[in-house]
């Protein structure tokens, strides 16, 4: 029976696969993303996993006239970092997913 070698070797494909990809999650988990808004005033730090890591404001754009600029450019510079998580993901997981058609994978 030609088909039980066929499937038994891909499962051990799969296997591998899924191996590979749980290190590259862990590795994401691991990785720094820096996103930034006002020209570096704030700097927002995520990890792969888009936790906030560390939050980063330069004491020049802290106005108390103006907290909403501050917000904002809070907001932009964590939107940024995620964005750029999202971005990394992506490249990083669809190499696993190339030439695999998965629907509903990711």
């Amino acid at each position: 029976m030609r088909g039980m070698g066929n499937m038994q070797n891909m499962m051990k494909q799969m296997q591998k696969m899924q191996k590979k990809m749980a290190e590259a999650q862990e590795e994401l988990g691991e990785k720094r993303i820096e996103g930034t808004a006002g020209g570096g005033m704030v700097t927002v730090i995520v990890s792969g996993h888009k936790e906030v890591l560390e939050v980063n404001i330069k004491e020049e754009v802290v106005d108390p006239e103006d907290i909403e600029m501050l917000q904002d450019l809070v907001l932009a510079a964590t939107n940024d970092a995620l964005k750029k998580a999202d971005e990394l993901t992506n490249s990083t997981m669809g190499q696993f997913t190339k030439g695999m058609n998965l629907p509903g994978m990711f």
